[in-house]
């Protein structure tokens, strides 16, 4: 069974960038893929996560009630799951949802058209290497010994390179 320790699944990292960049359909779409491959509190992190972005999701499009529903649902599955998991600033998450959910709230459902979207705060988060993404496929590639080499199709790139492709 899985706990708070360990790595993020690679498609959870394309999941938080996707939620970090306002796409939050797409994000839905990359968590769920990593909740679905997991099992126990990382399953239900996931799952937490990928429901909050459908709440930024229904209220960048001016759905009061869907994003009052997926709120509550959300809730259920980061309730019990510790502030920090797998280096997710999850009571950062929470603390921001919940102000994000109070200011719907107060404009109500005719007012939903007023909300400040600088309100949608990013999903923090901590790891201790860094995260290459296949300029050709959207793969993460994975480094060893200088090599940056895309597993899905081969593209790869030696430390030397890394400068001009990655910083």
């Amino acid at each position: 069974m899985s706990d708070c320790t360990g790595t993020l699944h690679p498609q959870a990292r394309k999941g938080l960038l996707l939620f970090n960049a306002g796409e939050y359909f797409e994000a839905h779409e990359a968590l769920e893929d990593a909740w679905n491959a997991e099992q126990g509190t990382a399953k239900d992190l996931y799952r937490g996560i990928l429901q909050t972005a459908v709440v930024y999701l229904h209220i960048t499009r001016r759905n009061y009630n869907g994003a009052i529903k997926v709120y509550e649902r959300s809730k259920k599955w980061l309730a019990e799951i510790p502030d920090t998991c797998k280096g997710i600033d999850l009571g950062e998450l929470r603390k921001n949802a919940e102000i994000v959910m109070k200011e719907i709230i107060k404009l109500g459902e005719d007012n939903i058209a007023e909300f400040d979207t600088t309100h949608l705060k990013p999903v923090t988060w901590e790891e201790g290497k860094r995260i290459y993404i296949c300029d050709r496929c959207g793969h993460e590639m994975h480094e060893r010994n200088c090599k940056v080499t895309c597993p899905n199709c081969g593209n790869r790139f030696d430390c030397s390179d890394l400068n001009l492709y990655f910083d």
